[in-house]
């Protein structure tokens, strides 16, 4: 079949799941997700010819980040999205400020640049992008977020045939109808997608998901489900952004 969108690239950074591929993939684009929790690499295939290959890379190495410029310049990239760990940022950790910095007095300006980082490969490639991070230092580190948003502002981009959510039902409501408040930093090129909202007052702690709410403890599984990537947000960048 003719694949219109064959050689587009679409890149993911700090990208476990690969969620916020798929709407691309689907759509025949050639997607990379890279994350140091992969396999060497892996592959998912979609009918339309498009695919995602996760890469395992550590993105905390600048020589690594470096080499994506280089393998990426000259390719017709379309978006780039990044999802860096929040852990050291985030102010719902602020409790645990102090004692980190006891151990590194610069911890968050190192965790602050790794989302610098990712912005600056964007930049040096010139595609669209945005940065994703909770509410955090990054405020005041880097500068303030171009947008704000809620999970559930965009859970009418999921159908209802796929409501309930494919991996995590039993933490994360149908059509991410959950509060968290999420920011993004972009470029002026990156499209912010219109809302579609879905009602989210009646779940848990006036809208407040058990992922957010219930789920403690500080095991990467853990951490992969509090992070997860709203599924209508990622379906709603796709049609806002796709070329």
């Amino acid at each position: 079949m003719n694949n219109p969108n064959a050689n587009k690239y679409v890149i993911s950074l700090y990208d476990y799941t690969g969620e916020a591929l798929i709407p691309w993939a689907e759509a025949g684009y050639r997607c990379y997700a890279y994350d140091i929790q992969h396999k060497v690499i892996d592959h998912k295939q979609f009918d339309s010819g498009g695919f995602i290959i996760f890469c395992k890379l550590d993105l905390h190495k600048l020589e690594n980040i470096n080499h994506l410029v280089t393998s990426y310049k000259g390719k017709d990239v379309v978006l780039g999205m990044a999802w860096p760990v929040c852990t050291d940022l985030s102010v719902s950790g602020s409790a645990h400020f102090a004692s980190k910095r006891e151990k590194d007095p610069f911890f968050q300006e190192k965790a602050a640049n790794y989302a610098l980082w990712c912005s600056q490969l964007f930049e040096a490639l010139n595609v669209p992008y945005f940065v994703e991070n909770p509410v955090s230092v990054l405020s005041t580190l880097w500068r303030k977020p171009d947008y704000r948003f809620h999970p559930f502002e965009y859970g009418d981009y999921i159908s209802d045939s796929e409501a309930e959510h494919p991996k995590w039902p039993e933490y994360i409501p149908p059509k991410d109808a959950y509060r968290k408040k999420t920011c993004l930093w972009a470029s002026d090129s990156f499209k912010m997608p219109d809302q579609k909202p879905v009602e989210c007052s009646a779940y848990y702690g006036n809208g407040y998901s058990k992922q957010i709410m219930k789920l403690g403890g500080k095991s990467q599984k853990t951490k992969n489900i509090r992070s997860a990537t709203p599924r209508g947000f990622a379906r709603a960048v796709f049609e806002a952004n796709r070329s």
